[in-house]
């Protein structure tokens, strides 16, 4: 999805040629994986930043091409709305000290970004969704002038055969409202993770990605307001559900379950469950799976399996999305740490990843930590039902420790759990620190950006912000 596309508009035909392709290249998909024909060696990191561009009131200032062409960094991208960029780091591979090098890369271009912003009297922030959006801000005025985005808006309509989407979200407040675009998603921005995986263990790597979905967004929320309504402690998850899923099958979700034989059910289910959404044809041979490649990236799981294809034999990859953008790098770094240990730490247990977790347990846990952070309650094997955060002290942080080290990160990146188990005993998530900064602006949501805008420039974890 992040390819510009060159179609104007896309006829019946279109449709039909493209769904005998993506059919063929998902039959070639199959028979690669039979074959054991994806690379084998090693693990790969890559990061997506999602952030916004504000201006001086805290509104989103919709300048994203002035930025993006005076900076003219390749490792930042449009994103749907024109106050939103996306901001990416070179793949590394998993060694000691591979998380540093990810942050020093990732803040060198974050202070750009910064610098270009400053000049256009704008600054840029990460944070997961922005207390201060207004409706009015989400507007195909502020779509993105870019094919692909005009084109997926006006297929998601279609397929909703013009019905409005329907936002009903309860937390603390209620929000109800409707929307006829797809620009809603505009206002959740994340953070993502991709881990390549040998190929033999793909399958493994991503069920423990689900398994580890709760515990690992109950301790990084950073979404608690919208519209004026405080919601979930991540309305993200709450928002682009509701925002972009239609028909029977979801297009936003966690899927429909583990996986239980081979990747290749991944894309199977893709074919069988969602109808095309941008029907372009490619001349690439079929090996490439253009058709099969684009189509996984209109089918947004909070955790994606992606083929890539490099220099040597094509690869996998699992796409982490759960996250949210922000507080501040050093908390994202931290998370990173979080998912990779424990990703490791269950990977380790067995041969399919679980952790003996069922699926529905893994997703109930999931929901409840969006909903509640680290006040949800989970359930766990060999624990029965705990609260988040006393499973994560006694448990899961421990054994995160114990997965890092199975990659050969404990020495040298292991620290970075310790702003984790901090940020858990203090209670303090980035969605906690704007609850309670929120009250001790007394309501005010310009006072709370004011402190939380200062306090991410500092750069120290959100555990150790002030109010």
């Amino acid at each position: 999805m992040g390819e510009e596309i060159g179609a104007s508009g896309f006829r019946s035909e279109d449709f039909a040629l493209f769904s005998r392709r993506l059919a063929q290249e998902t039959d070639l998909a199959r028979a690669m994986f039979e074959a054991q024909a994806f690379a084998r060696e090693g693990y790969r990191l890559g990061f997506e930043i999602e952030a916004w561009i504000l201006d001086h009131n805290y509104f989103p200032a919709p300048v994203n091409e002035r930025l993006l062409a005076t900076l003219d960094n390749p490792l930042a991208v449009p994103e749907l709305s024109r106050f939103n960029i996306e901001l990416n780091c070179e793949p590394l591979s998993l060694a000691s000290g591979a998380l540093d090098r990810a942050e020093a890369g990732l803040s060198a271009l974050w202070r750009d970004c910064n610098a270009v912003a400053h000049g256009l009297d704008a600054n840029m922030v990460m944070i997961g969704t922005l207390p201060t959006i207004r409706d009015e801000d989400l507007s195909l005025a502020n779509l993105t002038p870019l094919n692909r985005f005009v084109r997926l808006n006006e297929e998601l309509q279609k397929q909703r055969a013009g019905a409005p989407v329907r936002v009903d979200i309860s937390g603390e407040d209620r929000l109800l409202c409707e929307h006829h675009d797809l620009m809603l998603e505009a206002a959740a921005t994340s953070f993502q993770i991709h881990l390549q995986t040998p190929a033999d263990l793909a399958l493994t790597f991503y069920n423990a990605g689900l398994a580890a979905a709760g515990p690992l967004l109950a301790a990084c929320g950073n979404a608690p307001f919208l519209f004026g309504k405080s919601l979930w402690e991540e309305t993200r998850i709450a928002l682009f559900e509701q925002a972009i899923n239609f028909g029977s099958a979801a297009r936003v979700g966690l899927g429909s379950g583990y996986l239980k034989r081979s990747g290749v059910e991944h894309f199977e289910e893709n074919l069988r469950d969602h109808p095309p959404l941008l029907p372009v044809p490619f001349d690439d041979p079929p090996g490439k799976l253009r058709h099969l490649r684009l189509h996984n990236g209109t089918i947004w799981r909070w955790n994606r399996l992606l083929i890539g294809f490099d220099d040597g034999a094509p690869h996998l990859r699992i796409e982490h999305r759960i996250l949210p953008s922000g507080p501040t790098l050093a908390d994202m770094i931290a998370n990173t740490a979080l998912y990779l240990g424990l990703v490791g730490h269950l990977a380790g247990l067995g041969d399919d990843g679980t952790g003996g977790l069922s699926f529905a347990e893994a997703a109930a846990n999931f929901y409840a930590a969006a909903r509640h952070g680290l006040e949800a309650e989970f359930a766990w094997p060999g624990v029965g039902r705990a609260p988040a955060g006393r499973l994560l002290l006694e448990r899961l942080i421990p054994a995160a420790r114990a997965g890092l080290a199975a990659f050969g990160l404990a020495a040298q990146d292991g620290w970075r759990l310790d702003i984790i188990e901090a940020r858990v005993r203090a209670q303090r998530t980035g969605a906690a620190w704007q609850r309670a900064a929120l009250k001790a602006a007394k309501g005010d949501r310009h006072r709370l950006m004011a402190a939380y805008c200062e306090r991410q420039r500092s750069g120290a974890p959100v555990h150790e912000w002030e109010l």
